[in-house]
């Protein structure tokens, strides 16, 4: 579950230096979608020059931490979406050791709730929107894509009145079943006890559990793992996508034999990203037309 600054990377051999060389986008900075404990929750967001009315929201998280990063050092990584037309918001939560799993997942959800709300304004379609995650990050995205709710009726306000699903997911060796990664797991690998976040009773990792709430209403999912994945072995790829199927939801799996946790590899690289992008541009097209995609 290491940091998602391991995408950027990931990113600066995938461009052709065309993109490298393009004019950068408009990114609006520091947007706030709630509070807690009198901070502010915040997100960036990072403008396509052709629009295509869709929009991806990025989990900035890695083993639960979520931290703020000059938002030109992620442009990289979001500029695949960014030329295919994609809106995409880099969205911050509660961190981890201050802040829960339960705690991020509540503010994950505002975000989505507040773009969504906010649709207008970002002059976006509300029905197509997508989660994009790796590690930590792809374990948030697939608790939105499997626990989507309408919003509460008796929510504080008229964000959290209104809808948290999403349309697509991409999950990048993400963690989908916590039952046996916390600590008082007796399967759980010594390297977990790195991660505070997962010092979480039993009863509170099932329901945080990807795995456990899949059902065929769920939104359409990409799952990449690594084969020689130390910390977050593929098996947890092939578990949630034994779900997928047997709820008959739209999912795809794939595993590279030779990648660790890092999808270490120019090809896996580049494979990562293309299989993104494309899930994205067919699971985020717009009704009755196809995406823009070059």
């Amino acid at each position: 579950m290491k940091s998602y600054t391991i995408l950027a990377v990931l990113f600066s051999f995938l461009l052709p230096q065309s993109l490298h060389a393009a004019e950068s986008p408009k990114i609006e900075t520091d947007i706030v979608y709630g509070h807690k404990d009198g901070l502010a929750m915040t997100m960036d967001r990072y403008h396509p020059q052709t629009p295509n009315g869709a929009a991806v929201l990025f989990m900035v998280s890695g083993g639960w931490r979520s931290k703020w990063a000059p938002p030109e050092e992620l442009l990289f990584l979001f500029q695949p979406f960014l030329s295919q037309g994609y809106n995409v918001f880099a969205v911050r939560h509660g961190s981890s050791p201050r802040y829960t799993i339960p705690e991020a997942m509540t503010d994950v959800r505002r975000a989505v709730r507040f773009v969504r709300y906010n649709a207008e304004r970002f002059e976006i379609d509300d029905s197509r929107l997508g989660v994009l995650g790796m590690s930590a990050g792809g374990h948030l995205s697939l608790m939105l894509g499997t626990t989507g709710d309408d919003g509460n009726p008796e929510g504080k306000d008229d964000i959290e009145r209104t809808s948290s699903r999403v349309a697509a997911v991409v999950a990048l060796v993400p963690p989908t079943d916590l039952r046996v990664a916390v600590w008082e797991a007796p399967e759980s690998l010594p390297a977990y006890r790195g991660f505070p976040a997962l010092d979480l009773p039993l009863d509170k990792a099932k329901e945080y559990s990807p795995v456990i709430h899949v059902t065929p209403d769920d939104a359409p999912s990409l799952v990449i793992m690594g084969g020689k994945d130390d910390l977050v072995p593929p098996e947890h790829g092939e578990w949630i996508d034994e779900q997928f199927e047997k709820k008959n939801v739209a999912r795809k799996l794939i595993v590279f034999p030779e990648a660790g946790h890092d999808l270490d590899g120019i090809t896996t690289r580049l494979k990562t990203f293309q299989e993104s992008v494309d899930w994205y541009n067919t699971h985020l097209a717009k009704e009755a037309e196809s995406t823009s995609a070059p």
